[in-house]
């Protein structure tokens, strides 16, 4: 099995080298027909589950018409992660810009942690950033599939000469890095159980959140900077907020709250980009019950 595994995911590895030379609208509508099996076969039925929780004022079909919109994005992300990983250096940052880089450029040389909730685009705003930014830092969390693996690391490395830190190093590697001053790329909105995590409101959802972004912006005396990874009609965008002042507050409850509420408002202005295919509800609070249990 470890073989056919391997061969099917070099067919793959094939298959998106191939396909990176097509003009991006093609891979556009290939990605998005790809996002439309996805969400039969996939994880559509996990994304169903968070929508009726986060939204369950939204009439279900509307609900079922943004999960299809949702797998079409992510589709369409996946297919054009060929250009990322395989076309030239011009053609991936064409593929980018960022607006409020203002806001990280008056920071330059000091501890950052950029925070990116898990939109479509992070990958490819990731991109961008290390190149604008040299010698940024990202956690990697290492594949289980060793080609997948191989073509993540190779899309993670390809600009800027970034510092990568796996979870294992914990925290102490990660305050180190930025007290070098170094901007850290943060994702920090899914769940990793309940070990460092407190239950804060989702969408009005108690879901368990880790406490790491005030933890770290104190430890590495970082400015938070909080961003989003935008999927436009042709590329991407990513929007750079203003940095949050009195942040961290000393009230851990207050600023995982603070973080939550911002990711929240963001997905009410692109509801279909949001990674609702991850089991964000997943870990529950004693005796509940997991949403994701069939019934």
């Amino acid at each position: 099995m470890v073989i056919l595994s391997r061969i099917g995911s070099w067919t793959a590895f094939a298959f998106l080298w191939a396909i990176h030379f097509l003009p991006t609208p093609w891979l556009g509508a290939m990605g998005r027909a790809l996002g439309r099996l996805l969400y039969r076969f996939g994880r559509g039925r996990v994304t169903d589950v968070n929508l009726a929780l986060c939204f369950p004022g939204m009439p279900e079909p509307e609900r079922q018409a943004l999960a299809k919109r949702h797998f079409e994005a992510l589709g369409r992300n996946a297919i054009e992660m060929s250009v990322m990983w395989f076309a030239s250096d011009e053609r991936v940052l064409d593929l980018v810009s960022i607006t409020g880089r203002e806001h990280l450029d008056r920071l330059k040389g000091q501890p950052i942690i950029l925070l990116v909730p898990h939109f479509v685009g992070l990958n490819m705003g990731g991109a961008r950033i290390a190149q604008e930014y040299p010698g940024s830092a990202s956690i990697y969390s290492r594949q289980k599939n060793p080609v997948l693996d191989r073509l993540f690391l190779k899309g993670r490395l390809r600009f800027g000469s970034p510092k990568l830190l796996s979870r294992q190093d914990g925290m102490r590697a990660i305050v180190k890095t930025l007290r070098e001053g170094r901007l850290l790329y943060f994702l920090p909105d899914m769940d990793f159980g309940a070990r460092d995590a407190i239950f804060s409101p989702f969408f009005g959802v108690p879901a368990a959140t880790v406490t790491a972004l005030p933890r770290l912006a104190q430890l590495g005396r970082a400015t938070v900077v909080p961003a989003i990874a935008v999927q436009k009609e042709r590329g991407y965008e990513m929007v750079v907020y203003a940095p949050w002042e009195n942040y961290p507050s000393g009230d851990v409850e207050a600023d995982v709250r603070r973080m939550n509420a911002f990711i929240e408002e963001r997905v009410r202005e692109i509801p279909e980009q949001y990674f609702w295919a991850h089991k964000r509800f997943k870990t529950r609070p004693p005796g509940e019950p997991s949403p994701y249990r069939r019934q």
